[in-house]
């Protein structure tokens, strides 16, 4: 954010509860896609363990790549709202 649109001295209450409220919910957006990656994780894992097929073991090879992928976006989300959160306040 490059321009401030209020002044943060004449914040109300209801503004804060605001401001809080956006932060529970980014952390809450970034334990989502922890928790999907987490899932293409294991989906993957066990992809490669239990089956003997070589295109199954290709795509639990895939799944966790994009579990990687995920994360990796998911992360880079987080910080970029969680800075632009910290630049209102």
């Amino acid at each position: 954010m490059s321009e401030k649109y209020y002044d943060y001295k004449e914040l109300i209450l209801r503004d804060y509860l605001a401001i809080d409220r956006t932060v529970l919910a980014n952390e809450r957006t970034f334990l989502a896609y922890v928790r999907t990656a987490l899932a293409l994780f294991a989906a993957g894992a066990s992809f490669i363990q239990f089956f003997g097929l070589l295109w199954l073991e290709v795509a639990g090879y895939l799944l966790i790549v994009s579990g990687f992928v995920l994360l990796a976006v998911g992360i880079k989300r987080f910080l970029s709202l969680k800075r632009d959160i910290n630049e209102a306040k």
